[in-house]
């Protein structure tokens, strides 16, 4: 279903602005974005202000997912750190406006491209460039300081890689708790090879080329990371596996969040291995057992969007997800990072 705002809804969101001075008179609005998760709308006036509502997608959605509150305050916290984010607005109520909460921040001009990059950054060197401010921007997420930044809870960073893989198995197993047969073996594997977390950070959780503006112009640098729905406090290494899984690289297969970044396949962009190694300088961390992580990902979107392929075929939510290969490639990808492939699983 597709969800658009009515003319009470634009009527009561232009009082909403007007009354905070961020827009003057009647306003017009046009989605952003694919739509898949949360829904963003870019809103103007006949004045020239520009600004971008950010609200849930249409109902039902899962208990805690999509807190619009929880983006905000995250954004809020991030003001002043450095991580190029969107400054906050405005914050609605449930029932101020629609009868979910939702809110408003700046509208950032940049780029946000996938399959091809735009002409005034394909120079080879412009593109290695956004490569690495892509990188350096994640690491930079790493470092903030989130005690000192109020979010001391906003996650549960103890035992977080055990609990995070417990909580995507819960997502498609029965009620014996017994993931399905195509998810059984890289389920094992990954549980058994648990590592101890190395370390405690922000992570963005879905941090890849079509998250992030980028600037319009060289050098190629990053304006602002979008799209902080599935963002938590956690072991830092399951965001640079999640980057670099997302990262396309050479002619073999790839995954549906690789299908959403081909551009990076062009001449100049550097390789996984070396961003991998441009992080770890950039940080000091240890990437030595990213396998586990890289193949932890997979699975995590695997259970992700199986859970999204089951409601979208009981007619509920984003009917992208009604085509069941999109999960058996993310696991084909599980079993390639782990390092085998199950009896009848695709490689």
């Amino acid at each position: 279903m597709i969800w658009t705002w009515s003319a009470a809804d634009l009527a009561r969101l232009s009082t909403f602005l007007g009354d905070l001075d961020l827009v003057a008179g009647p306003i017009t609005t046009r989605p952003i974005g694919d739509g898949h998760a949360n829904l963003t709308y870019l809103v103007a006036d006949d004045a020239g202000h520009e600004l971008v509502v950010r609200r849930p997608p249409p109902p039902p959605v899962p208990r805690g997912a999509n807190d619009m509150l929880r983006e905000a305050r995250l954004l809020e916290a991030l003001a002043g750190t450095g991580v190029p984010v969107p400054a906050v607005l405005a914050v609605g109520q449930e029932g101020d406006v629609i009868d979910v909460p939702f809110y408003v921040m700046s509208y950032m001009k940049g780029l946000v491209f996938t399959d091809a990059t735009p002409p005034a950054l394909a120079a080879p060197p412009v593109r290695r460039e956004l490569a690495h401010a892509l990188i350096d921007t994640l690491a930079a997420l790493h470092a903030v300081d989130w005690r000192a930044r109020g979010l001391e809870d906003f996650g549960r960073p103890d035992d977080f890689n055990t609990r995070h893989l417990a909580r995507m198995t819960r997502l498609v197993a029965d009620d014996a708790g017994t993931p399905p047969p195509a998810f059984a073996p890289l389920a094992e594997w990954l549980a058994a090879n648990v590592p101890a977390e190395s370390g405690a950070a922000i992570l963005h959780n879905d941090f890849r080329l079509g998250n992030v503006m980028l600037a319009a112009r060289p050098p190629g640098r990053v304006e602002a990371i979008l799209d902080w729905e599935l963002a938590t406090i956690g072991d830092p290494l399951l965001d640079v596996a999640y980057f670099l899984a997302s990262y396309p690289h050479g002619d073999g297969p790839r995954t549906p969040t690789e299908d959403l970044a081909t551009a990076l396949l062009e001449d100049g962009y550097p390789t996984r291995e070396e961003l991998a190694e441009h992080y770890a300088r950039a940080t000091g961390r240890d990437l030595s057992g990213l396998r586990w992580y890289t193949a932890m990902v997979q699975y995590k979107l695997a259970a992700l969007y199986e859970h999204s392929h089951r409601r979208a075929v009981a007619g509920i939510g984003d009917q992208y997800y009604t085509d069941p290969a999109l999960v058996a490639r993310f696991l084909a990808a599980g079993h390639r990072a782990a390092g085998y492939a199950p009896t009848g699983a695709s490689a």
